[in-house]
């Protein structure tokens, strides 16, 4: 009998100890599947064998690599070939559709209608297309993206202007609407600039990936680069393309920037000139738009205060011309019926208003006093050229062959004052309604051109009142037309977006260093003028039309915020913790917000600030407090970092905006004698500066 009782008592303990068993079983595995879930771990992955391979191929590359220069080196030089690739890709595909059209036209001769339908439905077409393709697929892609990619660039999270289908979607839009040519009178450098802003965030992950680090805001100076080769890449002048990252692009431009931009903006140039000359455009490496200025005596000394008249000229037209711009962009916000026919048939407007630039250009008609056979390269070509056309116009070779000379298209009539006065009245109107088109385009190039013509018309007129040009001793020095379109073009581009780097770009499209200090002179004029009165460029405008949380275009047009106090717009809200915190309470912060750095206060009564945590570290310390009978407290196990910079609520909003630019940081703390008021992050940053662009 005792021995039953002792094999029943036996078998109960061995059940007991299974049944313990078990139960720790489940313990471990709910344990673990805690700390996956904490550490954000997918428990199966598909593909073990062949990702494991790739792994150990990333990591052999890397050390190889690695060896010789950082990462970071071989992403920037990727990002200069791949955005050159996609530029000469663009270019080759535009051509081939623009000489298709003219084929088509040139078949047509003879019949007016066909060719009349033949010259505006091929770009409404194409224009509609780009339009309904990209607004379908991405309906961020259209416009230039200069202004969202400066608001990305300030700090402000904007992740669906960096995705992969808003580069698809803008880069085949784009081309659709450079192939519409001059019709439309488009460029590419402002949408240029966003996809590769595009494809330095997709590389940047990837140097993430190969480097093995992650590093807080790298993905800036990436971005930051990218700008410059945007433009290195359009134009093959990469020394121009880094002033205008840091002269538009950064409010705050970092010096440990400067050498990465340089780097990747030749890499740019490079490959846009090889790829060019490798295709035939091209015979060797030499300038986009190559003159033929005189280098003797390019200018006469006393020409340099001319120029500075033209920079005036540039400037207060660059004034009117920002006017009508904002007056265009604030009619649509508030005209109904624009309203609802742009939110609802965006292709339908693109279409329209198309057809009427096209049938103002339609060749012959009025589009013969405009030079409207000629493509965007050949408008800036036939401008820049060197000799004077009313010389010219009289040569009956140049009329009885206009294919040899494209800038015979400007003399119809023997008159090119008519048809360059004509040309600058119609196409002031027809750019800024184009501007107002939904599909993705650039607006940098068209104004270009215009100074172009302002620069032509200015130099004929000085070349008409001199007449056989300026004498110097015995010899004559005759007035060089081509040279005051360049000035031209680069003071009112200059002028229109605030910048100096158009001064710089002229001359590498060019490869003339002979004119360099009227140029300059001009554009310093120009943008005295135009930067008068605290007027918003063009791309301040864009930003403020569009309520972009941009703080410095929010400024041009609001003075007023200079003044206002971080204390008037922050959320008193927010996540803090005690020192004393438990594990129910920092969980509870962890789930209601994704601050990198939380604030830890003495009491939340006192909100006594003494430092911030970092989240990982919260994280960590719930994984040691989980299943443990004496719960520690957050002081016990944490160590709370101090705040070394702190904000007063009397901080305006834009010193709290450079100083969180500046830092490079994720989150600032405003306090008041010590008491925790409030944290400014980006988010909150946003927040903030877009109820300001709502009050305006």
């Amino acid at each position: 009998m005792d021995c039953v009782q002792h094999i029943d008592s036996a078998k109960v303990n061995e059940g007991d100890k299974k049944d313990v068993e078990l139960q720790n079983q489940r313990d471990k595995f709910i344990e673990g599947q805690r700390l996956l879930i904490l550490t954000d771990e997918q428990p199966w992955k598909p593909w073990k064998r062949s990702r494991s391979w790739v792994k150990d191929f990333l990591v052999r590359v890397r050390c190889v690599m690695g060896s010789l220069m950082g990462m970071e080196w071989y992403c920037f030089a990727a990002l200069g070939i791949l955005t050159a690739f996609l530029s000469f890709l663009m270019d080759l595909s535009v051509a081939k559709l623009l000489r298709a059209h003219q084929w088509l036209y040139s078949q047509l001769e003879g019949h007016c209608l066909l060719q009349f339908l033949c010259w505006t439905l091929y770009p409404v077409s194409l224009s509609a297309l780009s339009t309904s393709f990209s607004q379908s697929i991405c309906p961020f892609s259209a416009g230039s993206g200069v202004p969202e990619v400066r608001t990305i660039l300030s700090g402000v999270d904007m992740p669906h202007y960096l995705s992969l289908t808003n580069l698809f979607a803008k880069y085949v839009g784009l081309i659709c609407t450079l192939a519409a040519g001059s019709t439309v009178f488009l460029g590419k450098v402002g949408p240029f600039v966003h996809l590769s802003t595009m494809v330095g965030a997709y590389l940047n992950q990837l140097c993430t990936v190969l480097r093995g680090v992650k590093e807080e805001r790298t993905e800036g100076a990436m971005l930051v680069v990218a700008a410059a080769v945007g433009v290195a890449s359009c134009f093959g002048a990469p020394i121009s393309g880094v002033l205008f990252s840091v002269e538009v692009m950064s409010s705050h431009f970092a010096l440990k920037d400067y050498c990465p931009c340089f780097f990747a903006a030749a890499c740019g140039a490079l490959t846009f000139h090889l790829l060019s000359m490798w295709s035939g455009e091209q015979e060797t490496l030499r300038a986009l738009f190559q003159t033929s200025f005189s280098e003797d005596l390019p200018f006469y000394p006393l020409e340099i205060l001319v120029f500075a008249i033209l920079g005036l000229l540039c400037g207060a037209v660059s004034c009117v011309y920002l006017f009508c711009h904002r007056w265009i962009l604030l009619f649509i916000k508030t005209n109904k019926i624009l309203i609802k026919v742009l939110s609802t048939e965006k292709a339908l407007y693109s279409a329209m208003v198309v057809f009427l630039l096209a049938s103002v250009t339609f060749p012959l008609s009025a589009g013969q006093y405009m030079a409207s056979k000629l493509t965007i390269k050949q408008l800036l070509s036939s401008l820049l050229d060197s000799r004077q056309w009313t010389s010219q116009s009289h040569n009956a070779s140049v009329v009885l062959q206009p294919n040899l000379c494209p800038w015979s298209e400007w003399i119809p009539s023997g008159n090119p004052y008519l048809t360059l006065g004509f040309f600058l009245f119609m196409k002031l109107w027809m750019l800024v309604l184009a501007c107002t088109l939904p599909l993705p385009a650039g607006y940098f190039m068209p104004v270009f051109i215009y100074g172009a013509a302002i620069g032509r018309l200015f130099g004929e007129g000085l070349a008409f009142v001199s007449l056989n040009g300026v004498y110097l001793g015995q010899d004559r020095n005759p007035i060089n037309p081509g040279g005051y379109a360049l000035a031209g073009a680069a003071a009112f581009s200059g002028a229109v977006t605030h910048t100096l780097s158009p001064a710089l770009l002229a001359l590498e499209l060019t490869g003339q260093s002979t004119h360099a200090a009227p140029i300059l002179l001009a554009t310093l004029v120009a943008n005295a003028l135009a930067r008068s009165g605290q007027r918003p460029s063009f791309y301040d405008a864009l930003s403020i039309s569009k309520k972009l949380p941009h703080l410095p275009s929010l400024l041009k047009v609001c003075p007023r915020l200079f003044s206002v106090p971080i204390g008037k717009v922050l959320d008193p809200g927010g996540p803090v913790l005690e020192r004393t915190a438990g594990p129910t309470e920092i969980q509870q912060v962890l789930n209601t917000c994704s601050q990198t750095q939380i604030p830890v206060v003495d009491t939340l009564d006192s909100r006594i600030l003494l430092g911030s945590i970092n989240r990982s570290d919260l994280q960590t310390f719930l994984c040691h407090n989980h299943n443990k009978v004496l719960k520690k407290q957050l002081v016990d196990m944490c160590s709370i970092r101090p705040v070394s910079v702190q904000l007063s609520p009397d901080t305006t909003v834009q010193e709290a905006h450079g100083v969180l630019s500046v830092l490079c940081g994720e989150s600032l703390f405003v306090t008041e004698r010590g008491r925790l008021s409030g944290v400014v992050t980006w988010p909150e940053m946003k927040r903030m500066m877009a109820d300001l662009a709502d009050d305006l």
